[in-house]
């Protein structure tokens, strides 16, 4: 597990972005690539081209970080229409037949809700990103194909009515709603309109936070582009270290044998399974889990992996 960051280099960090309806989670990724001048940009978690909100980035060796990070707890502000399926679950989709919805109540709707709570199994929607094969569940349906995605186990954390208005035969119905990872918010929409026999789907959905990473400190893609230094912008890898794990300061002499892969005697004063290391300039040096009461790293990062703007 030992790793040596010395050929790492160039400034890194993570970027939140407010992502705009009508462009793919890669769109933004092809323009944070433009404005950092790099090409070496991830993002972790999908949103749809008709969702918005939260889109989490890592830059240069941030993108290191990504797939470490706890993403367990995603929160949306989505919009239910009740009162026909779609095809793809959603508005971008083939409606179905149209089923009067205006006349449900709220306590039939709150009971087909109660069944999505909790852990449950969850049918993915067949144009998901999922990979079937090593190709994309959208790409197969895109070309004429039947996907069929197994269930699998998800958690609704909490789901919330927030409002209830009719348009005509429909019935909208905004939720508040937070989820673990994997957790589709298309499926729920579905889901309680075969519940309450009207049909269902998605017309709106705004993701609002992923675990401590929340929309206030997600920024506009117009605005990082009129920025004379984006990378003011970006939370510097240690910021994120903070917010996601347990602290261990190391000595400068600990700071340089991280970095060299040399493992360190595991600080006791930590239970948890994963810590980070952060090395007297402030720099995340590493992030560490326990093996024969040692560090063993799961990522190392070099001393220049810090944004230029915090040098």
């Amino acid at each position: 597990m030992g790793t040596s960051a010395a050929t790492v280099q160039g400034p890194a960090g993570v970027l939140l972005v407010d992502k705009p309806a009508g462009i793919t989670s890669h769109d933004v990724v092809a323009r944070v690539r433009r404005i950092f001048n790099t090409r070496k940009v991830g993002h972790a978690g999908t949103l749809d081209p008709m969702a918005t909100g939260v889109l989490v980035l890592g830059i240069n060796s941030g993108t290191r970080l990504l797939g470490h990070l706890t993403t367990s707890h995603k929160r949306y502000l989505g919009t239910i229409r009740l009162g026909a399926a779609s095809s793809t679950d959603d508005r971008e989709g083939e409606l179905g037949p149209l089923t009067n919805a205006s006349e449900l109540h709220a306590d039939e709707i709150e009971s087909a809700l109660d069944k999505l709570r909790g852990e449950i199994l969850q049918r993915p929607s067949s144009v998901s990103a999922i990979k079937i094969d090593g190709r994309r569940a959208y790409a197969r349906v895109r070309d004429g194909q039947v996907v069929e995605i197994p269930e699998r186990n998800v958690t609704v954390f909490n789901l919330e009515v927030v409002h209830m208005v009719s348009h005509g035969e429909f019935l909208d119905i905004e939720i508040d709603v937070t989820v673990s990872s994997g957790t589709y918010i298309r499926a729920i929409a579905r889901d309680l309109g075969d519940g309450l026999g009207v049909g269902g789907h998605l017309i709106a959905l705004r993701r609002t936070s992923v675990d401590a990473f929340d929309q206030k400190a997600a920024h506009n893609l117009d605005l990082l582009e009129s920025a004379a230094d984006p990378w003011v912008h970006s939370l510097s890898l240690a910021e994120v270290a903070g917010l996601t794990w347990p602290i261990f300061d190391v000595g400068v002499d600990q700071g340089a044998a991280v970095r060299m892969g040399q493992r360190i005697p595991w600080p006791d004063v930590f239970t948890q399974p994963t810590i980070a290391l952060i090395d007297p300039e402030g720099t995340l040096a590493a992030l560490a889990q326990k093996v024969d009461e040692r560090c063993a790293y799961i990522a190392v990062f070099p001393s220049s992996a810090q944004s230029p703007s915090t040098l």
